[in-house]
């Protein structure tokens, strides 16, 4: 007679469980926070006594934001951005990971290190150098200003990273494409790419929000042509030092977020189902 298995939880898989719930809540908390503000009325963003909750949500800060002039331009914008972006650094990125990984030459180590130095840099202290740098090749108050920093600033950590999904591809299986009449061209890109395309899409990501949710850069390089304005930007529209308007804010916020969700939602699929084939020797 085969009596059912019964599982049981070990106390310290409970207290990890639980640790990651608790977590979990603590980091979604303020994206909850944000998305029930924007759909509060203005009487009880104000108010003196907030609750975690709503009972007459509204859409006028919805309606705000999308009467604003600009925003789908604005909009417009981030996406080209952040679309570059995510495309430029993954090519480079690709063809590099795959340089420093399969061929030998000279001060390898050494650009392998300069990655990893460029990486410790913050931001902040490149905004002044980059903007003279920015003013002297004619890109102020142009998409090409927002795009060149966030592919430079890109590109060390995607390397890094691809580096390693090169490196597990086995040199057996490129070996055996040349002896079957492959080009290194062919083999780069009908064997190679897709073996380290889940790489490439966790790079994507990363590049992406970068891109997206940049404000410094945008306030920075955009100084008088809004029309060449991103969307974090258009939460000045909204924020006024004397009366801010927190429901467009938050709910400008909210839309901002949603685009990264989405691109989040749909390669996660990919990105899952590519590590789920391991390349096997």
């Amino acid at each position: 007679m085969n009596l059912p298995r019964v599982r049981v939880r070990r106390p310290g898989r409970l207290a990890a469980e639980a640790s990651a719930l608790l977590i979990a809540v603590v980091v979604a908390f303020p994206l909850y926070w944000m998305v029930l503000s924007a759909f509060k009325p203005a009487g009880e963003i104000e108010s003196t006594e907030p609750r975690p909750w709503t009972t007459a949500p509204s859409l006028d800060s919805f309606r705000r934001v999308f009467g604003q002039q600009d925003f789908g331009r604005y909009f417009v914008n981030s996406l080209v951005v952040a679309g570059s972006v995510v495309l430029v650094s993954a090519f480079i990125a690709f063809l590099a990971a795959t340089a420093v990984t399969r061929f030998r030459f000279r001060f390898r180590t050494t650009l392998l290190i300069m990655f990893l130095v460029a990486q410790m840099v913050p931001v902040e202290a490149l905004t002044i150098p980059l903007f003279f740098q920015m003013r002297d090749f004619g890109l102020l108050n142009t998409l090409g200003s927002l795009i060149l920093p966030h592919i430079a600033f890109s590109l060390p950590f995607a390397i890094w990273m691809l580096r390693g999904f090169v490196k597990a591809v086995p040199e057996a299986l490129e070996e055996a494409a040349y002896i079957d009449g492959a080009s290194r061209a062919r083999f780069l890109w009908q064997i190679l790419f897709p073996l380290v395309l889940p790489g490439l899409v966790a790079t994507s990501v990363f590049s992406f929000i970068s891109a997206w949710n940049d404000f410094l850069y945008a306030k920075s390089f955009i100084i008088s042509d809004t029309s060449q304005s991103t969307l974090p930007m258009a939460l000045l529209v909204f924020y006024k030092p004397d009366d801010p308007d927190w429901g467009g804010v938050m709910a400008a916020s909210t839309v901002m977020t949603i685009p990264v969700l989405v691109f989040f939602v749909l390669v996660q699929r990919r990105l899952v189902s590519g590590l789920g084939g391991a390349v096997k020797d």
